[in-house]
């Protein structure tokens, strides 16, 4: 599995924002290479409760930083968090009660799921904030 590398790229120009994303990059990249190394399921099931809550933390952070700053596409954004959380618990839930170990495929849905976010919404969230903060 090839890392996530942060870069430019995934920079949405307000340093708060980027950390977080950083931080998750981070996350996703241990998780990846734990289920490629096939690691033990405790492990792999810690690595995936850290993700998830520190991506619930910061969807928090970006609704916060909206809110302050009135943003208009909040509802929006805000709905597409639901939904990627809800996606991953899925993912947690299914790994749980069917003993399903997450595959190539889950890291490759989450993977997709981190940057496209990042690369579409919050690219928004970040040009309107860099006028207004």
């Amino acid at each position: 599995m090839k890392d996530l590398i942060w870069d430019n790229t995934l920079s949405v120009q307000i340093e708060e924002i980027d950390e977080d994303h950083r931080r998750l990059v981070d996350l996703f990249n241990l998780l990846g290479h734990a289920v490629e190394e096939e690691a033990s399921p405790e492990y792999i099931d810690a690595l995936l409760e850290e993700l998830i809550a520190c991506t619930v933390w910061h969807f928090r952070h970006e609704e916060r930083l909206m809110l302050h700053h009135a943003y208009e596409g909040l509802e929006e954004h805000r709905a597409e968090h639901d939904e990627l959380i809800d996606s991953v618990k899925a993912l947690q839930r299914q790994r749980r009660e069917e003993g399903q170990n997450i595959s190539a495929e889950d890291i490759e849905f989450l993977e997709h799921w981190l940057t496209g976010h990042i690369l579409g919404l919050d690219m928004d969230l970040g040009a309107y904030l860099s006028e207004v903060m």
